[in-house]
C-alpha cells in the first residue's frame, strides 16, 4: 500500500495495487478515514474522503470470507457485508461541539449495471444518497452523465424550500420528474410502433425528455441551484406543460 501526502495542498492518498495483499484492500479506506477524522476533529478541517471503488473492497471481503470458510450470503458475499459497510459509511459527518467535519464520496461500480446487486442495493441503504451515471449518456457526450430517476436524496426534503433554497423548488423538481419519467417510458413504445404511430401527445413528451436530457442535466457550465431552477422552469414552458 502506497501513501501519497501533500499536507500544503490538504491531499492524503492511501493507494492499494491490485498485486498488492487483499487484506490491505481492507484496511486502506479506515486509515484514510481515520485520517480524514484526525485532519477535521483534532485540526477544524472540513474534509472530503472519496473512496474507490467499493466494488473492489467487496470483492476483497468475500474473497477473506471464502478462505475462512464462513457461510456465504447473498451471491457469495459475507452476511455480515451490510455492517462492515455501515462501519465505514457511518464515519461521516459532524461531532457536536467539535469544529470540522467528515464527507464521504464512495464510488461503485454496479456488476452488470444491475442495482440491485448486493453491493449497491447494501450501499443504498446506508447512504444519505446515491448518484446514478450513466452509460448511455456518456455515449451521447452529455456531462455529467447522470441518471435522475435512479439518484436520490434522503436529506433533499430538509434542505430546500423557502428560506433555504427557493420556494417553488418541490413544485419544479416534482414536475421535471414526473414529464422526463413519462418521456423515458414512452421509449419503449416508439422502439415498437416509431413516432408515426404514436400521438402528438406523446411525441412532446418525448421531444422534452431529449431536451431535458441535453440542456437541464447536461452543462457546458457551472450552475447555481436557482439557476437549475430558472432552466427547468424554461423547458416546461417551451413545451406548454403545466406547473401548478
Amino acid at each position: 500500500m502506497k501513501v501519497l501526502e501533500e499536507m500544503r495542498t490538504g491531499f492524503v492518498a492511501f493507494v492499494n495495487l491490485a498485486d498488492e495483499p487483499v487484506m490491505e484492500r481492507l484496511l486502506a479506506p479506515r486509515f484514510a478515514l481515520t485520517v480524514a477524522e484526525y485532519l477535521a476533529f483534532e485540526k477544524g478541517m472540513d474534509t472530503l474522503v472519496i473512496i474507490t471503488d467499493m466494488t473492489n473492497y467487496c470483492d476483497a471481503l468475500r474473497e477473506i470470507s471464502t478462505a475462512r470458510e464462513e457461510l456465504p450470503g447473498r451471491r457469495g458475499y459475507p452476511g455480515y457485508m451490510y455492517s462492515d459497510l455501515a462501519s465505514l459509511y457511518e464515519r461521516a459527518g459532524r461531532i457536536r461541539g467539535l469544529e470540522g467535519s467528515v464527507t464521504m464520496l464512495p464510488v461503485l461500480t454496479m456488476p452488470e449495471d444491475d442495482i440491485t446487486h448486493p453491493i449497491p442495493d447494501l450501499t443504498g441503504y446506508i447512504t444519505e444518497g446515491q448518484i446514478v451515471l450513466s452509460r448511455e449518456l456518456h455515449q451521447r457526450g452529455i456531462f455529467p452523465p447522470i441518471d435522475v430517476l435512479p439518484s436520490l436524496s434522503r436529506l433533499m426534503q430538509k434542505g430546500i424550500g423557502e428560506g433555504l433554497t427557493r420556494a417553488d423548488h418541490r413544485k419544479v423538481s416534482n414536475h421535471l420528474y414526473k414529464y422526463y419519467a413519462k418521456g423515458r417510458d414512452l421509449r419503449k413504445l416508439e422502439a415498437i410502433v416509431g413516432r408515426d404511430g404514436m400521438t402528438k401527445a406523446d411525441i412532446l413528451m418525448l421531444d422534452f425528455a431529449d431536451a431535458f436530457e441535453r440542456e437541464f442535466i447536461g452543462q457546458t457550465m457551472r450552475r447555481t441551484v436557482y439557476e437549475t431552477l430558472d432552466t427547468g422552469l424554461a423547458l416546461m414552458t417551451r413545451f406548454s406543460l403545466e406547473v401548478t
